[in-house]
């Protein structure tokens, strides 16, 4: 007994249509209407494509579509992917899931005010407690002294050259 793909392209070819004739009634590219007469399920990422697929497809070479759908439900049966429905849920749920699942629940429309509020109100305190800790605290010259120059015992010993270019005498 022929596959359900096998049988799409019978029907395909015995209308002398291409596949991108058959892409262009259908609206399926033609990647999948190859995979599909190939009966390369896996292309496909869940069965609901593969079902809808086939269903446009036998529509579109006029078909018997229960029929066809019938055969394809028997043949997705018997592979070990497709044979049961895909599950609604992953088997493990890892602490990200359940910290997404928390944030999806918060009503956002009372708590982004709220957090809009804490943030102007932070920005508001720590600048004005940078203004504060930037203002000089008292007199800044108060501890420069007297501004006399006292040379140490080391520089005592050293002299300064004297200037070489000194104003020509007048006459």
């Amino acid at each position: 007994m022929p596959t359900v793909g096998e049988q799409l392209r019978a029907a395909r070819e015995h209308l002398n249509l291409t596949i991108h004739q058959v892409a262009d009634g259908t609206k399926i590219k033609t990647d999948h209407i190859r995979a599909l007469e190939d009966s390369q399920w896996k292309v496909f990422s869940a069965p609901v494509y593969i079902r809808g697929f086939v269903r446009s497809y036998a529509g579109n070479l006029k078909l018997d579509v229960p029929k066809v759908m019938q055969e394809l439900e028997a043949e997705l049966a018997r592979t070990r992917d497709y044979a049961e429905p895909p599950r609604l849920s992953g088997s493990h749920r890892g602490p990200l899931d359940f910290i997404m699942l928390q944030i999806s629940r918060v009503k956002w429309q009372f708590v982004f005010p709220l957090i809009l509020t804490l943030a102007v109100g932070g920005a508001i305190y720590f600048g004005i407690r940078a203004m504060k800790s930037s203002q000089p605290k008292g007199d800044p010259y108060s501890k420069l002294g007297n501004g006399l120059y006292r040379a140490s015992a080391r520089d005592a010993q050293i002299t300064l050259p004297l200037p070489t270019n000194s104003p020509a005498p007048r006459r």
